[in-house]
């Protein structure tokens, strides 16, 4: 029917009936729609394809008869021009939606969804480390939303960080955190990607023999620290598995530890032989706790204060706790261990262990890692003691 005014107040829907559409003879595809509510909007209805589209045009007590007839008339053109208006909406109202998510992402939320969501099945180090490094990091940042985060700005926070190194691991968060985004859809860049960062130092170094000494007899076994750095030295283990380490991972005859998966840094259980040396200092802690190295309340965690205490203890300068991991990897080699032995000590899952090899290779060196720890503490005692070390003093044959 030809529209007017008054029409259009006349218009109900039927009984029954959720809407109702009447046409207008006038304009092509203006369409009044009645609702079963009473409601009445204008909308313009055409057809892309071979698929029928609507666009709202406004309320009828809204807009007038003449502007609906209008806005209706220019949709047409668009639609005869080849364009799809009705999805053109459809996409700017998503585009809209998806940017006001975005938006609300700030990095604070980002950051708790991915330790919440993604860290919570890794290494609880890793979350912990990495949480906190951005959150200290980009604190000035964590109000706002993440997607507003662009390279200029990371670069000038990783460039006032101390030291490439810890500019270097917070750039590894960030980059893994802002990757775990963009893979759920939640963001669509990274601005942690192809930053220039400056080089990290490679430590090389090795304690002598006769440094060594100097720290073990600077030690005291009876305190966490004390004994942690003792069992360092005699096992080469990581600082953080062997300050967790509890007594339910120790077998009861003190003669293997096995770090479980969940601990170990890179995922791997890691049986680790415990020499006659390693078995005392054991036996002689009381078990007080669960822990093996417990400090006043859990975990021990004064590392920083007890390494200052024993550096001044023991007049070594220069060496951090990890270089005992190295040092340990140097001396088997000097003890004549096998490079794959020793790599299996470390539970290091790269080098000789790496690409097919890890694959195929499925021999655990459960006895040469013995022969090599029980080699390695008689050489410790030695030195310590003052005596001359006997050098390679077990032969480790080829496995079968």
């Amino acid at each position: 029917m030809k529209l007017t005014m008054r029409v259009i107040d006349g218009l109900t829907c039927p009984a029954g009936r959720k809407d109702r559409l009447v046409f207008d003879d006038e304009q092509k595809g203006l369409v009044v729609r009645v609702t079963a509510g009473g409601s009445k909007t204008y909308l313009c209805q055409y057809t892309a394809g071979t698929t029928k589209r609507r666009v709202p045009l406004g309320a009828c007590n809204g807009i007038s008869l003449a502007a609906a007839r209008d806005a209706a008339q220019a949709i047409l053109g668009d639609v005869a021009k080849g364009t799809d208006p009705a999805a053109e909406r459809k996409a700017a109202a998503t585009a809209a939606k998806v940017q006001e998510a975005r938006d609300a992402l700030t990095l604070a939320v980002l950051i708790d969804d991915w330790r919440r969501l993604h860290l919570a099945g890794m290494r609880p180090r890793y979350e912990v480390e990495a949480v906190r490094a951005l959150r200290i990091g980009f604190a000035g940042c964590l109000d706002l939303p993440a997607a507003s985060l662009d390279r200029a700005t990371v670069v000038k926070v990783l460039d006032g960080m101390a030291g490439a190194s810890m500019a270097t691991r917070t750039a590894a968060y960030g980059r893994a955190c802002y990757g775990w985004a963009i893979k759920r859809g939640s963001l669509t860049a990274n601005p942690f990607t192809a930053l220039p960062l400056a080089a990290t130092e490679r430590r090389d170094r090795v304690l002598t023999d006769s440094e060594l000494a100097l720290v073990w007899n600077a030690t005291d076994p009876t305190t966490a620290h004390g004994a942690i750095v003792r069992f360092l030295i005699l096992t080469g283990q990581r600082r953080e598995e062997v300050g967790g380490m509890t007594w339910d991972e120790v077998s009861p005859d003190l003669t293997t530890w096995t770090l479980p998966a969940a601990r170990a840094k890179n995922g791997a259980v890691n049986m680790v032989p415990l020499s006659a040396p390693a078995q005392d200092l054991l036996r002689n802690r009381t078990r007080s706790s669960d822990l093996v190295f417990p400090g006043r309340t859990g975990l021990f965690n004064g590392w920083s204060k007890c390494k200052e205490r024993l550096d001044t203890a023991c007049g070594v300068t220069g060496w951090r706790i990890h270089d005992l991991r190295r040092t340990l990897a140097t001396g088997l080699q000097r003890l004549g261990v096998r490079l794959e032995v020793t790599e299996a000590v470390l539970n290091h899952v790269s080098g000789s262990r790496a690409g097919i090899v890890g694959v195929y290779q499925r021999h655990d060196w459960a006895s040469e890692k013995r022969a090599a720890l029980e080699a390695w503490g008689q050489h410790v005692a030695a030195v310590v003691e003052g005596r001359t070390s006997t050098g390679n003093v077990v032969t480790l044959q080829r496995a079968g």
